[in-house]
């Protein structure tokens, strides 16, 4: 989601696959209570009357403000409503409780505050989840957030961010995973795992290609249906098969010119009919344009008075009546929604467990440990010596606190927002919404707890003069930089706003012992990379990253994360070096071809002979690792890890798809975060996803016959020798 928010926002006038050996992150076969819910939402909806089944396929936003703040409006709430992102009516005599949803990606969110003093813990960015490479983890942090919003009154969650990033300038990429189809699927089942068990129901979203927040509701991505299967696709699929969610949650766009909410192929023809999903499928906050979405896969419509008229309630009884919308479809509808609510424990839920949230910040803080990426690191200048005299911090807010992202996903965490700062952004319906939020606990202060006999100075950053000179008269010199990425909008380009490349040059030249933490939401250009000693990307580390960052910078914490996205050397080595439309006004009619097919990222990197800035999977550690002795079949692999070094660590180990028949191509196929002791060595095995060495057909997958190569690998571009297997011709459907 979300561009609910858009539209208050104006109204206010508000400025299968191979992984760890964990069990929690296995894919699971249905349990029994699945089909014991299957049956029961088939007998409960054969007891409605039509009024009650048409109740459940439509809900609206309880916030009341804009032409929503009515007093009139809000005294007709049924008593149950949770002020939030959504709420849809139950059937008390049926025993069929109300539905009442949160945004929650990153942690249950409070829009505008409208529940006075509630607060939640924020989670790191995704794109930090991503960088551990660690499923534990994304079901532990899901747990974390399903568990507080289950105490406080509701029982959907609308997380798992699943698009993969196939453009490093869209704005909502900091909620998502990753580019790549088998790690953004791992990581969102485990997360969808992870909520559920708390006894919610969780989507996975936004089914599908919503991978630019340029005219969010009018771009239309055109891409070929085998490159979608093996993409974008494959990774919600996988997500599905491992998380069995509750729902899914269909985007804005248009995907080969039809509504992805209103989409025949991609509800009824792949995630209903291939995949034979059970869930249903709602739609996103004003995504809904005609009842006759329902006939073509969407089963409830979300949000509804965006939308500006009630789509699934009077016109779609005129369906029914006319016969254009059959009572089988109807029964359908209302039964998947029955089933998930059955299914994830909301049918005769007992009181919500208590919230441990000293607990929950100490998952926030393991997220964030795990998911910062140190870059680059010449000559040991991290970790910080032990003995260091005197620290210079640079850069603008680095002495309130870390930034966050914006739009439905944003938190306030229990200690609050340290800073707001507006942005604006021009016309468009979200611009006022657009605020910077930067979470208490300030990496400044942290530091200094970190290195008590050190003197520590800081100097915001709005002059490359004062940066200089702090720097020049200390040991180590420490430029926080940042990017605001939010919902809505997109970036241009690559490049750090305002004179952030101006006060680290001139920290670099006044110091050469230099490092630059990047607090960011995507990828971003560093044009002193080659000057300065040390990078590390924080991302948006949650309301923990100030004490995180610390920590991987004093040596307290070894650094393990691994990159999700690759840095791109330029935008001009990107499939689209502009983003089609950038700069028209909202809602402009857009086409983006999707000329890179299923080779997102590091695969497109790998078709036309690019080298990235810093490529998928790269990361260091302050320790050495080595990974050899690989074998393979082409259905599993196996191979052993050793830490060489003196210290404890984790790294990620990557195995990649290299050559199919001769053809030079890359693709992930394997990868296990690894926890190793000084001089530990650990045999990993693990299981390779067919579907990743195979294309689509049309009607199912295709290994064709012939040679196969396979590769370790420290990143995408760092591969060692391949190894060759021969296989068989294998054709089989989902």
């Amino acid at each position: 989601m979300r561009g609910y928010y858009a539209t208050t926002a104006l109204a206010m006038l508000l400025g299968c696959a191979a992984m760890t050996a964990s069990a929690k992150d296995q894919a699971r076969p249905v349990p029994a209570a699945e089909a014991a819910a299957d049956d029961w939402a088939a007998k409960t909806e054969a007891q409605m009357t039509d009024d009650e089944r048409f109740s459940l396929l439509h809900g609206f936003m309880p916030i009341p403000i804009g032409p929503y703040a009515d007093p009139e409006w809000q005294a007709k709430w049924p008593k149950d409503v949770i002020p939030g992102a959504g709420y849809v009516a139950g059937v008390p005599r049926l025993g069929i409780p109300s539905q009442r949803a949160t945004d929650a990606s990153l942690g249950v969110t409070n829009p505008f505050g409208i529940r006075k003093g509630d607060s939640a813990t924020a989670l790191p960015a995704g794109l930090a989840l991503g960088a551990s490479f660690n499923p534990d983890l994304a079901f532990a942090g899901a747990e974390a957030v399903a568990s507080e919003a289950r105490a406080k009154g509701f029982n959907v969650l609308l997380g798992g961010g699943m698009n993969l990033i196939r453009d490093p300038r869209n704005g909502r990429n900091f909620e998502y995973i990753s580019e790549d189809p088998l790690l953004s699927g791992v990581m969102g089942g485990a997360a969808v795992r992870g909520a559920q068990s708390a006894g919610v129901v969780s989507t996975v979203k936004h089914f599908s290609l919503n991978s630019n927040e340029t005219n969010r509701h009018t771009w239309n991505a055109e891409i070929d249906d085998a490159a979608h299967r093996e993409s974008d696709l494959l990774a919600f699929q996988i997500a599905i098969e491992r998380g069995h969610p509750g729902s899914v949650m269909c985007a804005y766009n248009l995907v080969n010119g039809q509504k992805a909410c209103g989409n025949d192929h991609l509800l009824n023809t792949v995630l209903k009919k291939d995949w034979r999903y059970k869930g249903w499928v709602m739609s996103d906050w004003g995504a809904v344009s005609g009842a006759d979405f329902a006939i073509k896969g969407l089963d409830q419509q979300a949000g509804e008075q965006l939308d500006k008229q009630v789509w699934f309630d009077a016109p779609l009884k005129a369906k029914l009546a006319d016969g254009s919308l059959t009572r089988d479809r109807l029964s359908d509808m209302v039964r998947r929604i029955l089933r998930s609510m059955k299914a994830n424990g909301l049918v005769d839920a007992g009181p919500a467990p208590a919230v441990d949230m000293a607990a929950h910040a100490a998952v926030a803080r393991r997220i964030a440990e795990q998911g910062i990426v140190l870059l680059k690191n010449d000559g040991g200048a991290l970790p910080l010596a032990a003995n260091v005299g005197s620290v210079a911090v640079i850069g603008r807010n680095a002495h309130v606190g870390v930034l966050s992202g914006g739009g439905s996903s944003q938190g306030l965490p229990p200690r609050g927002w340290a800073a707001s700062v507006p942005v604006g952004g021009g016309d468009g319906s979200i611009g006022a919404w657009r605020i910077e939020r930067w979470f208490a606990g300030a990496p400044l202060a942290a530091l200094r707890e970190a290195l008590p006999k050190a003197h520590v100075g800081f100097d915001p950053g709005l002059y490359p003069q004062d940066a200089a000179a702090l720097a020049a008269r200390s040991d180590v010199a420490i430029v926080f930089v940042s990017k605001y990425e939010a919902e809505g909008f997109d970036s241009p380009d690559l490049s750090l706003p305002g004179n952030q490349d101006a006060i680290v040059e001139a920290t670099v030249a006044a110091n050469p012992n230099t490092i630059v933490v990047l607090e960011t939401g995507n990828p971003v250009a560093m044009p002193w990379l080659d000057k300065v000693k040390a990078v590390v990307a924080a991302w948006y580390p949650g309301q923990e990253g100030a004490a995180a960052i610390a920590d991987v910078l004093t040596g307290k914490v070894n650094p393990s994360g691994r990159l999700p996205v690759s840095f791109p050397a330029s935008t001009d080595t990107l499939p689209r070096p502009a983003i089609p439309g950038y700069g028209t006004p909202e809602n402009t009619h857009v086409t983006a071809t999707m000329n890179e097919g299923s080779d997102v990222g590091y695969r497109w990197n790998a078709r036309t002979g690019v080298k990235a800035l810093f490529p998928f999977g790269h990361g260091l550690s302050y320790t050495r690792f080595a990974t050899d002795g690989l074998r393979t079949d082409g259905a599993t692999a196996s191979f052993t890890v050793r830490n060489g070094g003196e210290r404890a660590g984790a790294t990620v180990a990557q195995l990649y798809l290299v050559a199919r028949g001769g053809k030079p191509m890359q693709r992930l196929v394997g990868f296990q975060r690894v926890e190793l002791a000084p001089g530990a060595e650990r045999t990993i095995r693990l299981t390779i996803d067919p579907r990743l060495l195979a294309d689509w057909n049309g009607t199912g997958w295709t290994i064709a016959k012939g040679d196969y190569r396979f590769a370790l690998g420290e990143d995408a571009e760092t591969l060692q020798a391949p190894v060759s297997v021969s296989l068989k011709e294998r054709i089989w459907q989902d």
